[in-house]
């Protein structure tokens, strides 16, 4: 089976020569595979193109997709949103009680997935003319009696989508007790709050309807792990004590590990096609998708594996050369004091910074960064830095190329494609404009500027937030490619576990009263540092076989034992 898909937004008729229809062999022996509609641009025919690529090689807008896939997934086609446009193939289905996850690329279907199953969109089964009938005779019995509740229209639904807008939420549809539980303020005015508070909002607000379905698209982002977890108790709640049909997309494998019953996996080319696996257990579909491997479909979905150490990194880090030093220093607000130890950075190191929202990790990347000054005590690291601040602004009107070669002198050579435009898959939107990226564009842009700069030293601050699973082990191989081979040094604020740890060879701890006081210390080895990071939030994680870590369920036997042993993170793999 063979699927065509045209990226109508990028194709551009009148700035091109046709050269997908002047080139296509089949065109030439007279076969009608690329007609013209009345908009001059073209229609591609799936059943008449021998699959040769080539129309996708002439392009010059990079606007046509020529995919082969197996034929029998034809069968399981859900929707197509017309010729040569998007299709979703499998559905998951959200079962009373029980939390639903997830997990897979962006632009893979979840947004074709919410509207198929809160009833805003009839799913055509990729034909014209479907019936409700033909849709309820494609589905399995055990699917067909929420896509009938669909079909009656009797599915209430609320969702939390990924992008957070103030003027959405209005504090009177704000549940008193769940406001309170989510520590957000309701005398503060949603345009003064941060991007963690803001988050909450969005859960609170999504929680605080009454509904049959309840969808959340990211709850992770600008949250730290210690309010991950709370949120996720909550998520948890909706399904085993409400018996509410709860779907989540998360993209932060430990806390999806804790919320979550099963798992389905999707997969695909964003924005082309995205297949929706059966349901797996948890465990096995986050340990399957970081395989890259679904061994019951028995298909590749990843060349490579992303893989765990159950150790720290130590080796780099005992014989690195000590790039700069800072002082003990401190920063004053009204109400609130942060207190810095002594530290340093070294050559070609990665460190993590860790610690609860509100104790000052954003204020110290910045005294680092010169952006601020500090109260007490002078920071002088005499290095050329290089910043990504924790939010993101798109005020820049011109295109991510403009943008990106006014920061990297070496934008044309093959070194920058190959360690910069490709790992952060920036090269397919480099003619597009800044103000018109979604979240997670706008961030692998951002961190590809940072990295684009001729520095010393890199600080990122949550570079994680709004991207997928392998765009973070994309974008951690580029920061760490980075800082190696230009014996530089990079500085990472992150609140996902497996990020901090696939990334970094020591830690900065942060620990503290949130939104009073803060204390940093270290660095640290990372063994030290996670334990008395995680000491502090009185969370544990164990690590299974595969060498990931997984969050242990609060008062388990497992968390007493570690707890008892002084081991929250480090642990022998079983």
């Amino acid at each position: 089976m063979r699927i065509a898909v045209l990226d109508r937004d990028r194709c551009q008729p009148k700035k091109c020569a046709n050269e997908c229809h002047k080139y296509c062999p089949m065109v030439r022996t007279g076969d009608e595979t690329i007609v013209f509609g009345e908009d001059n641009k073209p229609t591609i025919s799936e059943e008449l193109c021998s699959g040769c690529g080539i129309c996708i090689k002439k392009c010059p807008f990079h606007a046509m997709e020529i995919i082969g896939l197996p034929e029998e997934l034809k069968t399981q086609e859900t929707h197509r949103y017309g010729v040569n446009a998007f299709a979703l193939y499998g559905l998951p289905i959200p079962v009373e009680g029980r939390v639903t996850g997830m997990l897979g690329p962006n632009g893979t279907g979840k947004t074709t997935t919410v509207k198929i199953l809160s009833g805003a969109l009839k799913p055509n089964l990729g034909k014209r003319g479907t019936t409700w009938d033909d849709v309820l005779e494609h589905f399995q019995p055990e699917a067909q009696k929420y896509m009938r509740s669909v079909k009656d229209r009797s599915i209430r639904v609320s969702e939390k989508s990924q992008s957070i807008e103030v003027s959405s939420f209005k504090k009177s549809e704000l549940k008193k007790e769940l406001a309170e539980l989510l520590e957000i303020n309701l005398r503060k005015k949603f345009e003064d709050m941060s991007g963690g508070e803001l988050q909450r909002v969005a859960i609170c607000a999504c929680m605080s309807r009454d509904a049959d379905l309840y969808f959340f698209d990211e709850i992770t982002p600008f949250l730290d792990i210690y309010q991950r977890v709370k949120v996720a108790k909550l998520v948890r709640e909706l399904a085993e004590v409400k018996k509410k049909n709860v779907v989540i997309v998360e993209h932060d494998l430990a806390i999806l590990d804790l919320v979550a019953d099963v798992v389905h996996i999707t997969y695909g080319k964003p924005s082309c096609y995205g297949v929706v696996t059966s349901s797996k257990t948890t465990r096995v579909g986050i340990n399957e998708y970081l395989y890259g491997f679904l061994s019951e479909e028995n298909i590749r979905i990843r060349p490579e594996k992303i893989t765990f150490e159950p150790k720290a990194p130590t080796e780099l880090s005992q014989v690195a050369h000590v790039l700069a030093k800072y002082g003990h220093f401190t920063k004053k607000y009204t109400g609130f004091a942060l207190e810095v130890s002594d530290g340093e950075v070294r050559e070609a190191e990665v460190l993590g910074v860790v610690g609860p929202n509100a104790t000052g990790k954003s204020t110290f990347v910045r005294i680092l960064a010169g952006v601020l000054e500090p109260t007490e005590g002078k920071v002088n690291l005499d290095l050329r830095i290089s910043y990504k601040p924790q939010y993101i602004k798109a005020d820049i009107d011109a295109s991510v190329e403009t943008l990106l070669r006014s920061v990297a002198k070496d934008f044309d050579s093959s070194y920058y494609a190959t360690e910069i435009l490709k790992p952060l898959q920036l090269e397919n939107m480099l003619d597009r404009n800044v103000t018109e990226l979604s979240g997670g564009e706008l961030q692998r842009v951002a961190i590809g500027a940072c990295l684009s700069r001729d520095a010393v030293l890199y600080i990122l601050d949550e570079p994680s937030a709004h991207l997928d699973v392998e765009q973070r082990a994309l974008a951690i191989k580029a920061i760490r490619r980075v800082t190696k081979n230009k014996g530089a040094a990079a500085l990472v604020v992150d609140h996902d576990i497996y990020m901090v740890d696939l990334l970094s060879d020591r830690l900065l701890v942060f620990s503290g009263t949130p939104g009073k006081k803060g204390k940093a210390e270290g660095p640290f080895e990372m063994r030290e540092g996670m334990n008395r990071f995680l000491r502090d939030l009185g969370v544990t994680f164990r690590r299974d076989d595969s060498g990931r870590p997984r969050i242990n369920k609060l008062d388990s036997k497992k968390d007493r034992e570690q707890k008892s042993a002084g081991e929250y993170y480090y642990t022998i793999a079983e």
